[in-house]
């Protein structure tokens, strides 16, 4: 008996070790943008306190996936719609396509307009989505990713919803947080990235 437990806490911790480096990797990650929340000029939270109701789900690899990138070639830009009443010019990219939790799945991946014609930005892509726990466990208006170009290879780009963050409208009202379109809307649950923020504004 006492070798099956030990067999068993062996595999546990082997478990545990093989899933660390990813633990790790996020949670460097998830303390760099809540600082970046607090000490971004003009940003949503301005007070040391509001960062303890920034939550999030639980590491989860489940959730990084592996996307089929299909560019979206002579796509007409267009004003994609904000939270605050504006708009923003955005053109669609590439269309992503791929499995989660056994489902086929996809998305469309945009570019901003505007902010690409910042230098350090240029390459920069920009993937608003909503699904089954926007409204109840995350922001209602929708959660988003970013990506580089240069992250798309040989025809793939790893998503990872981990890293799926909340627009600053989530935090405090009269921001232009563009809304994702109704086409990106996933029909399951994504419980992994920031949810929603615990703290009434």
């Amino acid at each position: 008996m006492r070798y099956w437990f030990v067999l068993l806490m062996g595999l546990l911790t082997t478990a545990s070790v093989a899933q660390s480096p990813f633990a790790d990797q996020l949670a460097k990650h998830r303390e760099t943008y809540k600082k970046d929340l607090l000490a971004t000029a003009g940003g949503p939270l301005t007070e040391a306190g509001d960062l303890s109701y920034v939550q999030f789900y639980a590491p989860d690899s489940t959730y990084r996936v592996t996307a089929t990138v299909q560019r979206i070639e002579k796509a007409e830009p267009f004003d994609m719609p904000t939270y605050n009443g504006n708009t923003r010019p955005h053109v669609a990219y590439a269309t992503l396509s791929f499995m989660l939790h056994g489902k086929p799945q996809q998305l469309t991946l945009y570019r901003n307009l505007n902010v690409i014609r910042i230098p350090e930005y240029r390459d920069y892509l920009f993937l608003p989505f909503k699904d089954a726990t926007s409204g109840t466990e995350t922001y209602g208006g929708g959660r988003y990713m970013d990506l580089r170009t240069g992250d798309i290879q040989h025809g793939q780009v790893t998503l990872d919803f981990n890293k799926a963050y909340n627009p600053y409208c989530a935090f405090k009202d009269g921001y232009p947080c563009p809304i994702p379109p109704k086409t990106n809307t996933l029909q399951i649950p994504v419980k992994a990235g920031e949810k929603t923020f615990a703290k009434d504004h």
